[in-house]
């Protein structure tokens, strides 16, 4: 069973669960560099800055660019400045500032990593982001990054929109349904590689479901 044969409208939110977070976890591994995806979001600022403090990465990159807040500063920007408050060297904060949305996070940050290191002198990547965005990043990144890059899966902190307790606030919960909408049209578009739910993880929560044609 795919993604792309998923009905977003027939999901239970086991289902949900299952396909937004299984396999996300932090594995407590380090890694080259701390990848933050864009967003005006403290915690995901502060999970950045507790993972570089913790020496997991010696550099966090930022993606981000303004388009999406109509502002002169960039996400990129507005995050480097809360993660210098919290005792980031500013020398080991790198920034893109063009992205405007997952896809060119992913390709902007490339560039970047390129330009900077060497894409092949990068082996481990500590991805963060807000927990039901993990899915899509993993995606993304399997997508349009370099194969031999392994990622380590750091959701940010926030009380609600994890695993256990996206449905019990309403923003949250209006957040992951339309990201589960989302993944499973751009898997269908071709914009994400699709991805199979046949594993011990899914196959008691999907085997069952009607699939959409």
């Amino acid at each position: 069973m795919l993604i792309s044969s998923l009905d977003s409208t027939d999901l239970t939110r086991e289902q949900i669960t299952n396909l937004l977070f299984t396999n996300l976890s932090d594995d407590g591994k380090c890694g080259d560099c701390i990848l933050v995806f864009g967003g005006k979001s403290m915690y995901r600022i502060k999970k950045a800055a507790d993972l570089f403090l913790a020496n997991r990465a010696p550099f966090i990159l930022i993606s981000g660019s303004s388009a999406r807040w109509d502002k002169e500063i960039t996400e990129a920007e507005w995050m480097k400045e809360h993660l210098v408050r919290m005792g980031v060297p500013e020398e080991k904060i790198i920034l893109e500032q063009e992205a405007t949305n997952t896809t060119e996070n992913v390709i902007g940050s490339a560039y970047v990593l390129q330009r900077k290191f060497g894409l092949q002198n990068i082996n481990r990547i500590l991805v963060v982001s807000s927990p039901y965005h993990m899915k899509r990043c993993s995606l993304t990144l399997k997508t349009y990054m370099p194969s031999w890059i392994q990622y380590t899966y750091c959701s940010d902190d926030r009380p609600y929109g994890q695993r256990d307790n996206w449905w019990k606030e309403p923003t949250e919960e209006s957040r992951v349904l339309k990201e589960v909408s989302s993944l499973i049209k751009y898997v269908r578009r071709g914009i994400l590689q699709d991805d199979s739910l046949e594993n011990e993880h899914y196959k008691s929560e999907f085997k069952n479901m009607n699939l959409k044609n």
